[in-house]
């Protein structure tokens, strides 16, 4: 399968290398993908598997490198608590907040891009004929779940953004303003509606791609988002509820009893979607920042039990988890040995270097080659847990919470009952569970507009700050398209 996927993920880059290329930004020319290329039923399938490069950025398209959406810590974990320095650093200024239209920007260019392959397929497949309705149906459903997707990453980044739902097939880009974001999400609730009425199976064929279960997950995602930070208050919380049922449902998937094996074992039961990583077939996912390399930690007492590299090329040993990350958890928590070490030299303690995404140990290095996890049944539990938390039902909602907890052997939440008090407990516990996740500064976010903290005093590096919560915009984007404004607050 792994062969197969990237046989057709290489004749896809060489067909789109002359396709969407700066989607409302410059001239495009996809000649060979709009006029050429969809002529067969065979030809839809390794359109939309090539679209999930986006996800994890490890390849080329023409002279520029595809920006991995799932695979950046710069936009879901770098404005959290979860990172400090380790033996340098390689945060960008979204790490310090300190962003401002010139520094720090958001280039949204290959998102864009991605969204154009998205459209462009969907336009030209509507009317098409297939020998099989289902494998229509269900590269129909894989592209409205990858547009819905990456239009919800966009709104959690800068709030309002542009709506593109057009096909793109020639130098006539048109120049769209920011959509509100309350409108974008409509978008992105009807792309995963007619998704999840297309998927001719409610079963995991792949967990390398949108599924009827990942697609109820990512739902519920953005339903809790619209919840607390586009006010859709209890109709979203109960539709978040419903979408989560869903996913409990489906076949095959189950909370591993060894919390080693949910982000080491490759495609193991508890993923519901990831994206594929493996040596020799892709580039290194995000963990290469944080494992260390041998010369940076020589003398260190307990040498073998760190994740480290020979060389500097496969670990970066720029990040480690923060001290108030690690106060999260309570002595006895088995997630602890996979999640981080601290490295002694002698009796001095040093460096608490991440274990989350090991990476696997080669003959010759170690590579960090692990899948990023997009959705597990792990956080299903926890976003069910605040959803029935925001509808006040905290029975519910510590009966998903203790899910995890248990597995993790710090046993049932025995604290107090109320709202408040439970909500903070799942904030807390998402940053124990899903730790290096790259999911930390959207459940800040999503908490503070929910009233459960004060994000401005809870991270560190925004304390005094009033940066806003979304990025400004590229000056690049902003120059070719005029009807484009500013983030608010920049």
């Amino acid at each position: 399968m792994k062969k197969t996927f990237l046989l057709i993920i290489g004749c896809w880059l060489l067909l789109v290398q002359t396709g969407c290329e700066k989607l409302l930004e410059t001239k495009t020319e996809s000649s060979i993908t709009d006029d050429e290329y969809f002529k067969t039923e065979s030809d839809f399938e390794p359109y939309v598997v090539g679209i999930y490069m986006y996800l994890r950025g490890s390849a080329k398209i023409g002279p520029q490198n595809i920006t991995g959406i799932a695979n950046s810590l710069t936009y879901g974990t770098e404005r959290s608590e979860e990172l400090v320095s380790a033996l340098n650093s390689r945060f960008t200024q979204a790490w310090t907040h300190n962003l401002s239209p010139t520094s720090g920007t958001f280039d949204y260019t290959n998102w864009y891009k991605a969204i154009g392959n998205c459209n462009l397929l969907l336009s030209k497949i509507e009317d098409f004929p297939f020998t099989t309705e289902s494998t229509k149906k269900r590269v129909m459903a894989e592209a409205y779940s990858l547009r819905a997707y990456i239009y919800f990453s966009l709104i959690r980044i800068i709030g309002d953004t542009p709506l593109m739902l057009d096909a793109i097939s020639d130098e006539n880009i048109p120049k769209l303003p920011r959509s509100k974001a309350v409108d974008v999400m409509k978008q992105i609730i009807a792309d995963l509606d007619k998704a999840i009425g297309l998927y001719p199976a409610k079963t995991i064929s792949s967990r390398y791609r949108f599924s009827y279960a990942s697609a109820q997950a990512l739902k519920a995602d953005a339903k809790l988002w619209s919840a607390k930070v586009l006010g859709g208050g209890d109709n979203d919380f109960n539709d978040a509820i419903t979408a989560l049922a869903e996913v409990e449902k489906t076949t095959g998937v189950s909370l591993r009893s060894d919390f080693k094996e949910v982000t080491t074992t490759r495609a193991n039961s508890e993923i519901i979607l990831a994206a594929f990583f493996n040596r020799d077939e892709s580039g290194a996912n995000y963990g290469l920042n944080a494992l260390p390399y041998l010369t940076g930690i020589t003398g260190a007492s307990n040498l073998d039990s760190l994740p480290y590299c020979q060389t500097t090329s496969n670990g970066q040993g720029a990040y480690q988890i923060s001290a108030k990350s690690k106060a999260l958890y309570p002595t006895g928590d088995k997630r602890i040995p996979f999640t981080w070490v601290t490295e002694r030299q002698g009796s001095t303690l040093k460096i608490s270097w991440i274990t989350k995404l090991p990476g696997n140990k080669y003959t010759d290095d170690r590579v960090s080659d692990n899948d990023v996890i997009l959705y597990r049944l792990g956080e299903i539990y926890l976003m069910a847990a605040e959803a029935y938390a925001g509808i006040s039902n905290t029975t519910k909602a510590i009966e998903y919470l203790n899910k995890t907890r248990v597995r993790a052997g710090i046993g049932n939440y025995a604290g107090v009952a109320d709202k408040a008090s439970v909500e903070k407990e799942i904030l807390d516990e998402r940053g124990r569970e899903l730790f290096f996740e790259n999911k930390r500064w959207y459940d800040l976010v999503r908490f503070h507009k929910g009233g459960t903290i004060d994000i401005y005093t809870y991270v560190p590096n925004l304390v005094g700050k009033t940066t806003p919560l979304y990025w400004p915009l590229a000056a690049n984007v902003l120059a070719n398209n005029d009807q484009l404004k500013q983030t608010d607050g920049y």
